[in-house]
């Protein structure tokens, strides 16, 4: 009898510990994204389908009022010098809720882009309906998304790097190691990361 019960104790725990491992193993996160119009800074309304010959998107959800995202703008500049050239333009998407934040209304959103220069178009979301296409949670969050089988799936999404604060000191450029893997035919290894910085406020 008490071996029939170590033995049931012992499949308990194998079963706990292969649900535990599971539950935190990251799964392949290829959800399929369905294309949006928004209307840009610049009152052009712009589409992933505007990009026939691209072979994917880096798209980063942001705003102008969170501390955290006011970091990233040079290095998403950077970002779009380098890849757009490649096929695989950046896309900012402001969705934040304005009844809550006033500076992140259409008019701030284009002043913010002409005083700093926004070299990627910065589109406004104002019914949050991209962002949940994407379950974008914070700014920035940043989404690699690549056309495969007929269709447009989230590669890796996340924070764009690693440092915030002191982008010299940063050791893992998440965004440029997806698409520089995708790019070269790869998988990428770091598919999910989180990211830092204001929660997005969804209206219900």
């Amino acid at each position: 009898m008490r071996k029939y019960f170590l033995r049931i104790g012992g499949i308990c725990i194998w079963l706990a510990c292969t649900m535990f491992t599971l539950a935190f193993t990251p799964i392949k996160n290829e959800k399929t994204i369905i294309d949006f119009t928004l209307r840009n800074v610049d009152g052009k309304l712009i589409s992933l389908s505007n990009y026939p010959d691209a072979k994917g998107f880096i798209v980063v959800f942001t705003c102008n009022h969170c501390p955290f995202a006011k970091l990233y703008p040079e290095r998403m500049n950077v970002l779009n010098t380098k890849y757009r050239q490649l096929g695989v333009p950046l896309i900012a998407i402001s969705s934040t809720d304005t009844s809550v934040y006033e500076d992140d209304g259409f008019d701030k959103m284009v002043e913010k882009a002409q005083a700093e220069h926004f070299n990627y178009p910065y589109l406004y979301d104002p019914e949050q309906l991209a962002a949940k296409k994407f379950g974008a949670q914070r700014t920035p969050h940043a989404f690699v998304i690549w056309k495969e089988k007929g269709g447009l799936l989230i590669k890796y999404n996340g924070a764009i790097d690693d440092n915030g604060a002191e982008p010299e000191k940063a050791t893992h450029h998440y965004i440029a190691e997806a698409v520089d893997s995708l790019l070269r035919g790869g998988d990428v290894d770091v598919r999910v990361t989180k990211s830092i910085g204001c929660q997005i406020h969804f209206r219900r």
